[in-house]
Formats: C-alpha cells, structure tokens, sequence
C-alpha cells in the first residue's frame, strides 16, 4: 500500500531549528509526517528533477579559513538564504557542505557539536530535493552519531530528528526495512526523552504504524496504532480529529486483517467524529471506506448507499472530474461486476477511464496510477486481460520517475506477470516478474506472504519455459517463505508443495515429489479434511508416482471427523486452476 496518508490531513514535516539550541531545557519534539510521496524539499522552488552536477572543488573559499568559528553559521545561513530565495540548490549545496566541514574541524574535541549535526541534516535535505538520496544516507548516519542524548533534550531533539529524516530517505529509496528500523530507533528516542504518553509520541506512533501498514506488518501497525489511540484518548477531547484519524488507520489495519466487524465500527465512529467538526469531505471519504466492508460483508445495498452517499459530496465539493468522483466509480464498477451487472459495472469503469485520461490541475500521478491498476483489476476479472495490461503499462510509466514506490512498481509489475502468462507470452511474464523479484528484495519485503507467491508465479512462468532448475529454485524458496508468513495449511503454501513436487518429478527427483505430496495429503486428511477437490488431484498423482517407483502409500488410521471439511467454502468452479498432466497450480 504505497504513498498512504493519514487520513486526518497531512501533519506537519519534521523540521529542523532555524538556530542551534544550547540550553538544557525541554524542548518540543516535532511529530513526524506521513512517509513521503515526493521528495523531502528545503523549498518548493528546489524541486528540479535534473540532476545537479557534483560542485567544483577549486572554490572561493579557502581550506585553511573552514577553521573560523565563525564561518560554519555564516555559510548555514547562506546555504538557508539561498534556497529562500529561488537561486536553485546548486549553491545551496556548496554551502552547506562548507558549513558542515566548517562545524566540524571547529569542534572541541569529545564535545557533541549539535551545530554540525544541525548542518548535516540541513545538507542532506538539500541531497534529497535533487533526488541523490544515496549520498544523503552516508551524511544522515553520520548525523545520528553526533548527539548525545545523555545530555539533555536538545540532543534527544537531534538524534531524534536524524532518525526519522534517515527514515524518510530510506523510504524514498524503497528499502522499506531500513526505514521503519530507523523510526522505531527513534521513537524510542522520544519516548526515552519525553515519556511514553506524551501526544507527540502518539504523533510518531501513528506515522511508524502507517509505515509498518505499507510493509504490511499489521500486527506491529495494530499494536502501534492501539498506543496512539490510547494517548490521543488521554489528551484529546472526546470525538477529537485526533481520535478520527487514529481510528480510520486502525480500520484500514483491520480491513487488511479480514476483521471486517471491528473495522466498521472504527470508520463509524469515526464518522460521527467528523461530522461534529463539521468535516463534510472526510465524511464522504469515509463513506466510500464503509462502503468497501459492506461490500466485503455481501452487504451490497448498503455498500451502494454508502458509495452514492459520497458520490453526491464529492461531486458538489470538488467537481464532476475530480479523481475522488473516479474513485467512487471504480468501487461501484466492482461492486456491479461481482453482482453480474456488468452492463452497469462498465459503465462506471467507462467514467472512471475518462476521469483519468483528463485529470484536473492538481492530481498526482500517484492517484491515476492507483485508479488505473483498481480499473485493470476489473478487466482482468471479466476476462480482458489485454485491456487489463494496457491499463496496468500506463500505470507504470506514470510512476517510473517517481521516487519512493519501488514497491508499487513491484506490486504492478506482478500482476502485468499475470496478465502475460494468463495470453501465453511467458518470456515477458517471466521478465517483469524477474523485474518485480528484485524490487521487492531491494525494498526489503523479500520475507512477506506476497513475495513467496511472486516467485511462485515466476516459478510457474519458467516452467512454461522449461527452465525446471531455476522453477524448481524459486518453488523452494516461495515454499519457505510462505510456512513462515502463512503457514503449512494455507492454500498459497499447499499450492507451492504441489508446485515443487511437480517440478522435482519433472527433474526426475521421485522421491523429493513422494515425499511433499505424502504430507500434503497427511495436512489434508488430519487438519484440512478431504472435501477439498485438490485432495483428489494430488492423491491421484501420488498414486501415480508411488506405481512408478514400486512403492504404496503408508497409511495410517484415521478419525471420521477428519474425512469431510465442514468449513470448505470452495466449489468446483471455485477450485484452483491446474495443469492436469504435470499437477502445477496457479
């Protein structure tokens, strides 16, 4: 879920004192703001996409003169004044840097200079407004080791604010592990200096479970996001903004976790929250967010309701063409298409597509690229993978140049997978998963559920291509991955077993394929039950391959209550698509 916001407005930026402060005093620690969209700017006028060449190393400036005292705040001011004024961040650059090295070689010897950390924060956000995020890093770690927090509040502010900046930067970068690591170092920071139920700990409770919501690590963001409330419940007024942001999070936490009941509750008194404070936009997105549990309940009637409801606000508040209208019409479009009315559901789709072909002034090519993949979604559902594709190509390359979503790309890439695998074109399928692949491993995300089933597709992709040693690599890696975030029950991990004893009896590994097809069926008959119409299938093959080696099934004895699986909901139409001459599964 890449670029999500919290859902009470965007809190403001953490930000740096204009000053170096010296006292011991307690000082106020910014909150931090929702994980950046764009990259972190010094000013509105220093976000050049072109990249800076790197500063001449004969200057004006002596080497010898850096050891002024006074020269470090001298060219801070200058590096602070230039980008005031629209001269570009070229020379912001020069300066700052000399100021950095200036704070430096002037410091006394084992005193912790809040001066020079100051600087080389100030310079490593003039390295992200020209999109050199990779140099910022080395000068952001170099920052957090300046501060001692030991000291007093002033350098708890720093470290602080070294952290969550280094955070930032490291989102940007799309390594998503790194980032949420170096928030958490500083929360507890925060909490350390001011407290554990200080608001503006709550503050970055919340920012650290959003991130954690984009890792998809909902325990951690649900566990996060239940401080935060706790705090804002504390501090805030009853039915505060506060409270109503902090429980649209939590909502979207438990929508994410199938908890569909808690959620609604959370988005309706949330609701109530914002009509108190007369929040009219915020109640109809909040609509479209009930909704989609309705819908997620079968609860279509009033998931219509609710869509029309904000349909009707956002017309009258932002205009018939705003990308918030086309929204609308994506979720009306799925929710026809799952009813068959898919005369309706194209024609909501229809008004979507001429929504974000035209956007109005102001839209972000974050908000088409997300509305074009929800439309492809709905092709590819009716069967039109082609169309699905173009969607899915155009999405893409309005989010290319775009810092910071790695993992959308990645997210968007595996699903163009899909599409080509689903048309035969299996060496394009095979490449974009590949690209995917290794996004996903950049961006840390090589350990969720959702990377065990890409290296499954691509798995399944190099099959196609007789590629059997490198299908059988990923089979097994996808294999531990998802035991590890699914379990050995969940129909991702039985549909990777299958999968991988296939490819071992391709390979001619008999025994590897006895092997994970025997306790696949032992998983089914003792915890599964056998009502599942893959059990058929697969004690088929068994059977199959337990002929050709000369050998028959040791079976054990087992309990009535374990032969039919009363929670099955899975129909035969329902039943995961197969090969039936190898047994591999999609």
């Amino acid at each position: 879920m890449p670029g999500l916001v919290s859902p009470g407005g965007p809190p403001p930026r953490i930000t740096l004192p204009e000053t170096p402060q010296r006292s011991d005093s307690t000082t106020k620690t910014p909150s931090p703001s929702p994980l950046p969209k764009k990259p972190p700017s010094p000013s509105p006028s220093s976000r050049s996409k072109k990249k800076t060449p790197e500063t001449p190393t004969t200057t004006l400036l002596s080497e010898a003169s850096l050891d002024n005292p006074d020269l470090g705040p001298f060219l801070l001011k200058l590096a602070r004044d230039t980008i005031a004024s629209g001269d570009g961040p070229s020379k912001a650059l020069d300066y700052a840097i000399r100021a950095s090295k200036s704070f430096e070689r002037c410091a006394v010897d084992n005193i912790p200079s809040l001066d020079f950390a100051m600087s080389l924060h100030v310079l490593a956000a003039i390295y992200c407004s020209l999109s050199r995020f990779e140099e910022a890093v080395p000068v952001l770690e170099q920052a957090i080791l300046v501060p001692d927090i030991k000291i007093g509040a002033d350098h708890a502010l720093a470290a602080f604010s070294g952290y969550m900046q280094l955070g930032d930067t490291f989102s940007m970068l799309g390594q998503v592990d790194k980032s949420i690591s170096c928030y958490d170092q500083g929360l507890q920071i925060q909490m350390q200096t001011l407290g554990e139920t200080d608001p503006r700990v709550g503050e970055t409770c919340r920012y650290l479970a959003e991130a954690n919501v984009q890792a998809m690590q909902f325990d951690k963001a649900e566990e996060l996001c239940n401080k935060t409330l706790e705090i804002h419940r504390a501090h805030s007024e009853p039915a505060s903004l506060e409270e109503a942001a902090d429980r649209r999070l939590m909502a979207l936490i438990c929508e994410a976790k199938g908890d569909y009941e808690p959620a609604l509750e959370h988005l309706v008194l949330a609701s109530m929250a914002m009509i108190a404070n007369g929040q009219d936009t915020e109640v109809a997105s909040i609509d479209v967010s009930i909704g989609n549990i309705y819908m997620a309940l079968c609860r279509f009637d009033e998931a219509i309701f609710s869509y029309q409801k904000a349909l009707t606000v956002f017309k009258s508040a932002k205009g018939e063409n705003h990308p918030s209208v086309a929204s609308v019409f994506v979720r009306l479009a799925d929710l026809y298409h799952r009813t068959g009315k898919l005369r309706e559901s194209k024609s909501y789709c229809e008004n979507a597509l001429r929504i974000y072909s035209k956007p109005v002034p102001g839209t972000t090519a974050e908000e088409i690229a997300g509305g074009l993949t929800e439309v492809s979604a709905i092709f590819e559902s009716v069967d039109d993978p082609e169309e699905a594709l173009k969607l899915l190509q155009k999405a893409m390359k309005l989010l290319e140049d775009k810092p910071g979503q790695q993992s959308t790309i990645a997210g968007i890439e595996a699903r163009m997978g899909v599409m080509y695998y689903m048309i035969g074109k299996y060496d394009e399928a095979r490449s974009v998963f590949e690209s995917a692949v290794l996004k996903l491993r950049t961006s840390g995300e090589r350990k969720s559920a959702f990377f065990g089933v890409v290296l499954n597709q691509m798995g399944l992709a190099c099959v196609q291509l007789f590629k059997i040693d490198e299908a059988a690599e990923l089979f097994e890696e996808a294999r531990g991955i998802l035991e590890q975030e699914c379990g050995h029950c969940h129909q991702d991990t039985l549909g990777v077993y299958s999968n991988l004893a296939a490819t071992y009896d391709a390979m001619g590994r008999v025994g590897d394929a006895i092997e994970i097809l025997e306790y696949v069926l032992k998983l089914r008959e003792e915890k599964l039950g056998i009502a599942n119409p893959d059990f058929e299938d697969e004690k088929r093959r068994l059977a199959e391959l337990l002929k050709e080696a000369g050998k028959t099934r040791d079976r054990k004895a087992k309990s009535l209550e374990n032969l039919i699986d009363p929670n099955s909901k899975r129909t035969k139409k329902e039943s995961t698509k197969r090969w039936p001459g190898l047994g591999f599964r999609i």
